[in-house]
Order: structure tokens, then C-alpha cells, then sequence
């Protein structure tokens, strides 16, 4: 079997920017392909904190003029990760998010700017960097989503395409006014092309012409081919179902190891979870919970939007905070529900703790303190969260939809008796279901024997990049085989 090289495209990658899970996978991916073979170099924005993080670099190609100014492109190392920076500074030179400015809105070039990340994968495609020639270009979401039609334009050398859809819910789309700005001919306003709705379509384009298109889980796969699911892209994904697959999402176990986890309190396995109770302790009283280590201690760590339920979770407080039950939340978003929390910890004080933001250390003690984790998404095409949790003994309690309906094993009756069952799952997405699924974990709680067995299982379980990782070298080595 021949090595690969493969040239990934992501707009953020852990540990240098991140904002969701895409960087996760962005940044551990690399390391688990190289055991199957295959060498990969990603292409970034050149962020400050990106540029920052470069070590010695080298330009392999200087842009005159490159969407609105000069560019160049950077070859260098972070870290143990090899890159590929765009540093464009009138295009990624600016504080904060990658994609919002500071009053929260998305900055008004998104378009130009992601554009840039496509057009520079392309020219990479076509050797603009020497000693390095991909034989697959694996694009992440609509910010890499111009890329498969830019590599068309081109007509020079093609490697395999493979698009990844991280979260369908984002695709990209902007006025189609832009199409010359963006170094489009007319042509490919079509609905072949880019066109979506009369606008430019990014992740549109990105499925229309990729060699094969991926998306975070198995059963994420089926239910984007869905009206309801897909968000307007269910046709195209359903005329293409051919090339589309699910693969599930790992975690890197050596950054989400109990064993050695220096953001805990006390260390643990699977073995020996006593550690659990100091980290229970720790966490109680970070969030300024009351000290009870007989209360049932549910956990959060979530971005708060509707798509992550979290409503449900206010909705069925009085229920979940039961029989002296506590909660601890790490999260941010919608101003409503982070509201709605802090409400809920002045009327129900040492019962509930927050976090608003993001606080590396404190995921990890949420994960290695609390006793289960909640992820009562509406839709959820792979999520992270969960796997932390099994990996970390913090029992899962998640919606049956995606990633989470393919990676937690309910608690029922003929799971518990076959000695196989990892956490609870529900449906529909609805305050009963959620609520009954609380009292099923509730009740088995109390059964500590039992409790221990299910946190054994989930913390047994792969949920490192092993598999996903020898999957997705097949799928390359199958698109260039075709």
C-alpha cells in the first residue's frame, strides 16, 4: 500500500483557533492517518493566533493580488502539525472569532475571505508548493467549500476531492453580486454550479462537485437525504447518496485520558474510579454548589443555542434538580438561556452553577466530576461531549438523533442485562421524553453497582481516531482508484 498525501482545509484547527468541534477533528485526524500511511498538510487562515503559532516558516508562493490585497503562502510547523498558512492580513489580520467581528455579526467579507481558503488549496492542487503534490484535498465545511469548483476551473492537474459537512445547518451562502469578486465566471451560475435560491451557495457547490462527500456519523448521513434534516440540500444529497457516507468522529485519548489529565483534581481509570468523588468535590465547589457527595451531579458543557436543547433542561429544572440533584453548566451563547441559567442559580442556590464562556480546565472537571452529562440536542451530527463523558465515567444522557444515537448504547432492559449499556437516550426531542430519560438515570443511580458497571462500559469503549482514522484512508484510497 503506497503512502498518501493529503492536503486538509479547515478553517480552524485545535490546538492554535477553535470554536467548535471541527477543530478537533481537524486537529487530531493528521496523527491517527499517519499509522494508515498517510501524510497530511493542512491549509489555514493565517489567524493571528495561527501566525503566532507558527514556528520557522518559508514562503512557497507570493500573491500580488489576492481578494482585495497581497498575499502569501507560509510552509511551517505548530506544534507537531504540519501547515499551510494564508497569510493575507487584510483578510485574517482581526481579533476574536474567525468568522464574527466584535458586535457579533459575521464580518462583511466572509465570502472574499473563504473564497481565499479555496482559491490557495486549488493553487496547492496545482503545485504551487513544491515537494508536496496531495493526491486527495479533504475540505471541511462551506469554508472550504469553493474548493472542488476551483480545482474544475483550473484544468490543470485534479486530485480526489472529499468534502466533510461537520454541520449542515452552516452552508455559506451569500448575494450573487459577489460571483466576479469571488474570480467566478457566469458560467458557473448554474444550478450545477454555485448557484443556490438565486445566490451563491458554498456548501452547495462543495456537494454538487466533490469526488465524495462525508459527513460525522452514520445516522447524520441519512438524515441530512431528509426534508427535514437537510435544509434545502436534501435533493442534491439524495440524487448524490452514491458517494455519501458517515464516519464517526473520535476524540484524541491523550488529550481526553482520566489517567493523566492534569485540568482534574485527582487522576483516575477505569480500573480505580474513586478519583471521582475528588473531582466531584472540586467541581462543586468551582461552580459554588453546594458540598454533597450524595447528590446526583448532572453536567454541561455546550455552546447554548437551540439546536443543543438546552431549553428542555430549564424547561424540566423543578424535575432534574429533584431529591437534592445538582447541576453544573459550562457554556455560551443565546443571551435567553444563559438569562434563563443564571435565573436558575439565584432561585436554586447551591444547586446550580454556571459558567458563561469557555474554560478548558473546567470541561475537563465537569467531565471528571459530575455524574452524568446531558446532550438533549435537536439535531447533533456527530458531537464530542458524549465521548468525553463515556471516556471520563460521567454517564451520558443524549436525544436519539445522529452521532449520539450512534455512539451511546441506552440503558434498557436487555442492554443492562447483556452487560453492554453505556447511557440513556431519548425520543422525541421533547420535555417527557427528557424528563422520563432523567428518572430512568435517576433511579439506576441509585443502584451504585449498577452505576459502576455502566460507567465501565463507557469507559471501555473506542472512541479514539483508530477506526475513523483507517476508514477514512480507504475512502481516499478509493477515490483514487476509481
Amino acid at each position: 500500500m503506497r503512502p498518501l498525501n493529503v492536503l486538509s482545509v479547515t478553517s480552524e484547527i485545535f490546538p492554535i483557533i477553535k470554536t467548535g468541534g471541527l477543530a478537533d477533528v481537524a486537529g487530531a485526524l493528521p496523527f491517527a492517518l499517519a499509522a494508515e500511511g498517510v501524510a497530511v498538510i493542512t491549509l489555514v487562515p493565517g489567524y493571528p493566533a495561527v501566525l503566532k503559532a507558527l514556528g520557522v516558516s518559508e514562503v512557497v508562493h507570493r500573491y500580488p493580488a489576492f481578494f482585495g490585497g497581497t498575499a502569501s503562502l507560509l510552509s511551517g510547523r505548530a506544534g507537531n502539525l504540519d501547515l499551510f498558512v494564508i497569510d493575507a492580513p487584510h483578510l485574517f489580520d482581526r481579533p476574536g472569532s474567525p468568522y464574527l467581528a466584535p458586535d457579533g455579526r459575521d464580518w462583511a467579507d466572509n465570502a472574499q475571505r473563504f473564497a481565499a481558503l479555496s482559491r490557495a488549496a486549488a493553487d496547492i492542487a496545482q503545485g504551487v508548493a513544491t515537494g508536496f503534490v496531495p493526491d486527495v484535498i479533504h475540505a471541511h465545511d462551506w469554508q472550504a467549500g469553493l474548493l472542488p469548483i476551483y480545482i474544475r476551473l483550473a484544468g490543470g492537474r485534479s486530485p480526489a476531492t472529499v468534502v466533510t459537512i461537520h454541520n449542515i445547518a452552516f452552508q455559506g451562502v451569500f448575494p450573487a453580486y459577489l460571483l466576479s469578486e469571488l474570480d467566478l465566471p457566469a458560467s458557473t451560475f448554474t444550478i450545477d454550479g454555485v448557484e443556490y435560491y438565486g445566490q451563491i451557495g458554498f456548501l452547495k457547490a462543495a456537494l454538487q462537485h466533490a469526488d465524495r462527500i462525508t459527513t460525522v456519523s452514520p445516522t447524520y448521513a441519512k438524515e441530512i437525504q431528509t426534508p427535514e434534516g437537510g435544509i434545502g440540500l436534501d435533493g442534491l444529497l439524495r440524487v448524490r447518496s452514491n458517494v455519501v457516507s458517515g464516519i464517526l468522529n473520535g476524540i484524541d485519548d491523550t488529550v481526553w485520558d482520566p489517567a493523566t489529565d492534569m485540568h482534574l483534581a485527582q487522576t483516575y481509570n477505569r480500573d480505580d474510579i474513586d478519583g471521582r468523588r475528588i473531582n466531584k468535590a472540586a467541581l462543586q465547589k468551582r461552580l459554588g454548589l453546594s458540598q454533597d457527595p450524595d447528590a446526583m451531579l448532572f453536567g454541561v458543557v455546550s455552546r447554548l443555542f437551540d439546536q443543543k436543547g438546552l431549553d428542555l433542561v430549564l424547561a424540566g429544572l423543578s424535575r432534574l434538580l429533584s431529591d437534592r440533584a445538582q447541576l453544573a453548566l459550562l457554556g455560551s451563547g443565546d443571551k435567553i438561556l444563559e438569562s434563563g441559567f443564571q435565573s436558575a442559580s439565584t432561585v436554586y442556590p447551591g444547586q446550580v452553577g454556571c459558567f458563561f464562556g469557555y474554560d478548558e480546565e473546567l470541561a475537563h472537571l465537569i467531565q471528571g466530576g459530575s455524574d452524568a452529562l446531558l446532550v438533549p440536542s435537536r439535531f447533533e451530527p456527530c458531537g464530542l461531549t458524549q465521548l468525553c463523558a463515556m471516556r471520563y465515567g460521567s454517564v451520558p444522557i443524549v436525544s436519539r438523533v445522529g452521532g449520539l444515537a450512534d455512539t451511546v448504547i441506552d440503558a434498557n432492559e436487555m442492554a443492562i442485562a447483556a452487560g453492554v449499556a453505556t447511557g440513556f437516550q431519548f425520543g422525541p426531542v421533547a420535555l417527557s421524553p427528557f424528563t422520563d430519560a432523567l428518572e430512568r438515570a435517576r433511579a439506576l443511580w441509585r443502584d451504585r453497582e449498577a452505576w459502576r458497571r455502566l460507567q465501565h462500559n463507557g469507559m471501555s469503549a473506542d472512541v479514539s481516531w483508530q477506526r475513523p482514522a483507517r476508514q477514512y484512508a480507504d475512502l481516499y484510497r478509493s477515490c483514487i482508484s476509481a
